[in-house]
């Protein structure tokens, strides 16, 4: 269910691109039934969970921010740089934690994995580089691609490269990882 509600908004814009086409009228139809899936999708997510996760509210509020100006101004590069912005903004909030002496990360992940500060310090380093890699191919396949190959890259290339970047952060989890009461570490 939970990720029907993260994904189901986002299926449902590739879908609604193909059904109303790439011209001006199609991508506005595509971008609003996309916020409006998301904001149906946010309070059954909050229900069922209990709570609303940080980083879908955060993505959220871009969606709904460059998905109105898309529809306000009748242009898809606003829904087009809303990746880029997610992406920069996190950069920027990790990044800015470091230099502050804070690890954001640990705070958004710790209740999930216990990992020593060292181990924090640098799955933050890596994943703000990840998330500025991220802008940057964004931006390439935005301006170098159709909008049709846009789309389909935002729907199944974002995901799949963070989860593929996030399951190769294994052996600092794992390096790093602190071990539960009566339980050991591999080393």
């Amino acid at each position: 269910m939970k990720l029907l509600l993260e994904l189901g908004p986002l299926v449902l814009f590739f879908i609604a691109t193909k059904v109303f086409g790439n011209e001006v009228e199609g991508v506005v139809k595509a971008t609003s039934l996309f916020m409006v899936a998301l904001v149906i999708a946010l309070p059954i997510s909050w229900k069922t969970e209990g709570k609303l996760p940080v980083v879908p509210l955060i993505t959220a509020a871009f969606v709904l921010f460059f998905g109105g100006l898309t529809v306000y101004f009748g242009d898809g590069k606003f829904i087009q740089i809303k990746p880029t912005a997610v992406s920069i903004f996190f950069f920027v909030i990790l990044i800015g934690g470091l230099l502050r002496g804070k690890l954001l990360i640990k705070s958004l992940l710790g209740e999930v994995m216990k990992l020593e500060d060292e181990g924090w310090h640098i799955m933050t380093k890596r994943w703000a580089g990840f998330f500025l890699a991220l802008a940057v191919i964004n931006e390439l396949v935005r301006h170098n691609l159709t909008w049709d190959q846009w789309v389909a890259f935002k729907t199944f290339g974002i995901l799949p490269l963070s989860l593929i970047f996030g399951m190769s952060q294994a052996g600092v989890l794992q390096r790093y990882e602190i071990a539960s009461e009566g339980e050991e570490t591999a080393d």
